[in-house]
């Protein structure tokens, strides 16, 4: 029945004016009149897909405070634990590109209600979950949901804007989560201390409920105009395939090492399908099927951002895991009390964002890219001379540090990415972009876990000894850096008091030692990083031809 019919209009006799299936749901056309109230409206269905957002962002690293838990509870090892995260990452990085082309495809609040309630099950079977196999092939059922999931959200809170919006969407996303990432922490933490380990899980709940409740009630579909395009296939298993080869190279090179023939192996695939995929999409370019255009490829604005965003999660990731479990192992607090003393990371985040969007119209992108990474490495470098000995003051300044680099950082990059990008392709940065904080993500845990892993298996026998443990005991403690690289003491069985206590002291100092290292290391990336951004903003759209200035034609004009 036609919609006219059905609101008792009287359709017009011109065929063109006739209005077919594909454009009811379409935000274009003006007869597509809700017939019930909320339908479509802007802001119920901005709410649906924040809730997407939220539980996706929030089960990144709510887990990040319940690893003596989970120890307990499901008998997991330090490399375990490792794997509760990077299975529901490793997913994510897999599923974002071909989630977004299966909303395309059969429509996207369909399949974001199917992804929501496919991830409330998942969460419902790791919360239930006996065994750490469970527990981690439900994690990884979790980040597939949550990659389709995301990939729809973004999609649909791009299509409720208007195009000139676009920027600003992507920004504020960015924001969101980053602050729903940072308060992971502190939510895990008051989870488990009142709620046990099970409610880090059964949180995501009511969340999903909103997100399908609210968005089967208010969301409206609208179909890309290019929806009837082939389907380009082989071009999203390339890329899923290469994502998938990349994090799973990233997350085996940590704990086997980054010089073994199948970590090697694996990377080297990445790199291998990844051309593949940019070869073949150029030869398909042609036949408007590609998944990825060329000339968005071809974009040092895009890569700018991906850089820039593959940095700030590698740092973010790394700082609100390893300097939890310092805050927990080397500090002595409290799952709770390292989650809250973590908090102060996320209102940074949100403060700097919110001053970077004002700033956004007088400053070009490059400068906020640029002033986010100095601030973001002082703050890295600042923890990076935490020890055994240091007072929370010593930490809080930094972590605000590091929250107030990483706003400006991620506006300037979400600006750069959506520069210039219209049509067919303003969904393609959104994607992107989630691709690059997922595989930065992995990159923090894996890479500068490693570094970690490193300089404790370097310094743990001179620490040991150096705390009072006698050479052969600590000669033989030398296999355990992988356990002290996650804060856990193995202490052998049958020690005295004081021998177990040097032994802790010297296993702890190790791990601050190489905590110290990685941090240093992250601060270094991003600050590379920042300065590559900007030479490559530089050459585009976001400079000038005869010389670069800091703030915009119309602010120079102005004065």
């Amino acid at each position: 029945m036609a919609i006219q019919e059905r609101i008792g209009v009287v359709a017009p006799a011109n065929p063109v004016a006739r209005i077919t299936r594909r454009d009811r749901g379409s935000a274009r056309d003006p007869l597509a009149t809700s017939l019930r109230r909320g339908h479509g409206d802007r802001t119920l269905t901005l709410i649906a897909v924040a809730s997407g957002l939220t539980i996706v962002a929030l089960d990144s690293t709510i887990v990040a405070v319940a690893g003596p838990a989970l120890s307990r509870h499901v008998g997991a090892s330090p490399s375990g634990l490792e794997w509760v995260t990077n299975a529901y990452l490793l997913a994510l990085a897999a599923g974002v590109f071909a989630g977004g082309t299966l909303g395309d495809r059969l429509g996207r609040r369909r399949v974001f209600l199917l992804a929501s309630a496919g991830f409330a099950l998942a969460s419902v079977g790791c919360g239930l979950s006996d065994s750490l196999g469970a527990l981690v092939a439900f994690r990884a059922v979790q980040g597939l949901c949550g990659a389709v999931l995301l990939a729809q959200a973004l999609a649909i809170a791009r299509a409720t804007v208007p195009p000139e919006r676009q920027a600003a969407v992507l920004g504020a996303w960015t924001t969101t989560a980053t602050v729903v990432l940072a308060s992971g922490p502190v939510i895990g933490g008051l989870l488990v201390a009142h709620l046990g380990w099970r409610s880090l899980f059964f949180v995501s709940l009511p969340l999903a409920a909103i997100a399908l409740l609210l968005g089967g009630w208010a969301i409206r579909e609208a179909p890309d105009e290019h929806e009837e395009q082939m389907l380009d296939a082989p071009g999203i298993g390339l890329l899923t395939l290469a994502m998938f080869t990349l994090g799973w190279g990233l997350t085996i090179g940590e704990r086997h090492g980054w010089d073994r023939s199948h970590t090697v192996a694996f990377l080297l695939t990445a790199l291998l399908l990844l051309g593949v995929f940019a070869g073949r999409e150029a030869r398909e370019e042609r036949y408007l099927r590609s998944h990825i255009p060329v000339g968005l490829l071809r974009s040092r604005g895009l890569w700018a951002g991906v850089a820039t965003i593959v940095a700030i999660f590698a740092a973010l990731f790394a700082v609100l895991f390893y300097v939890t479990l310092y805050l927990e192992r080397a500090q002595g607090y409290s799952a709770l009390q390292a989650g809250v003393r973590i908090l102060v990371l996320s209102g940074a985040v949100a403060f700097s964002s919110i001053v970077s969007w004002a700033a956004l119209s007088k400053v070009r992108p490059q400068v906020l890219v640029l002033s986010g990474a100095v601030l973001l490495a002082g703050g890295l470098l600042g923890l990076s001379g935490l020890n055994l000995q240091s007072s929370y003051g010593a930490v809080w300044p930094f972590l605000v540090l590091v929250g107030l680099g990483t706003g400006p950082a991620q506006v300037g990059a979400a600006h750069a990415m959506v520069h210039g990008v219209q049509g067919e392709q303003a969904g393609i940065p959104g994607r992107v972009h989630l691709a690059a904080g997922v595989v930065g993500a992995l990159v923090g845990l894996s890479v500068l876990g490693s570094v970690i892993t490193t300089r404790v298996s370097s310094v743990l026998p001179a620490k040991l000894i150096a705390a009072g443990v006698p050479r052969q005991l600590a000669d033989h403690l030398a296999v355990t850096a992988h356990s002290v690289a996650q804060g856990v003491v193995p202490v052998p069985r049958g020690l005295t008091a004081s021998a177990a206590h040097a032994v802790t002291t010297g296993s702890l100092v190790a791990f601050a030692s190489g905590l110290d290292t990685a941090l240093m290391v992250a601060a270094a990336v991003v600050l590379i990083a920042g300065l590559g951004a900007v030479l490559l903003l530089r050459a585009t759209g976001h400079g000038h031809a005869a010389g670069w200035s800091l703030v915009r034609p119309s602010q120079r004009a102005r004065g």
